[in-house]
């Protein structure tokens, strides 16, 4: 671990994964399509891809990219969030990690996607964005997509303020070798504007 917490284990106590599993159930129970990213990541997928869900929670999206076909592994620092993926989907990979030490994980590194839903990288630990950053770009095969979803106000967040900039994310980004290929406002691809309260971003590790 960095020795920090994290914003999320400071928001819940690393206790919430029963009722944030409960919640996305009811969502689903009363109609809402709870598997946006999933078929968002999918449309940039070719069949069989390798995914790492990076942040993966309660495994809601890992567990439908499989579903899909998809090679998916799940990373959290979060027990009680993976303690529900592990009961849902006792087959799939679930590793528990703190995302600035991927490198201590022993993963591959040829991912043809990581994914950071959820207001991952706003809720990180203080000070660690752009290492973890670069720790993800790096288990990314030349060519390989890194796709995010994150808040950039307080209606979008838990939080009374965002963080985390757009300039700011980009340029941990470049530093790691990523380069912007779209941004969208939504996870169904509506168009992002200047000022948006979300972003879902995805940038690109230049193939050779």
């Amino acid at each position: 671990m960095t020795g920090q917490r994290d914003r999320w284990a400071e928001l819940t106590g690393g206790q919430a994964g029963e009722e944030y599993a409960r919640r996305f159930a009811r969502l689903a129970a009363s109609g809402h399509d709870v598997h946006g990213e999933a078929t968002f990541c999918t449309a940039l997928l070719k069949p069989g891809a390798r995914v790492l869900d990076a942040g993966c929670g309660t495994g809601r999206i890992a567990i439908r990219l499989a579903e899909l076909g998809h090679h998916c592994t799940g990373v959290d620092v979060d027990a009680s969030m993976l303690a529900v993926a592990r009961r849902e989907a006792p087959a799939q990979d679930w590793l528990l990690g703190d995302l600035a030490r991927l490198d201590t994980l022993g993963l591959d590194t040829d991912f043809d996607l990581v994914l950071a839903a959820g207001n991952v990288i706003p809720l990180l630990a203080p000070g660690t964005g752009a290492t973890v950053v670069g720790q993800l770009a790096a288990v990314l095969r030349p060519g390989g997509l890194l796709v995010t979803g994150m808040g950039l106000d307080a209606a979008h967040l838990p939080l009374a303020e965002a963080p985390v900039t757009l300039a700011e994310f980009d340029q941990w980004c470049t530093r790691a070798g990523l380069t912007l290929r779209q941004r969208y406002a939504t996870w169904s691809g509506d168009p992002y504007s200047d000022g948006g309260g979300y972003a879902v971003s995805m940038h690109a590790r230049p193939a050779p």
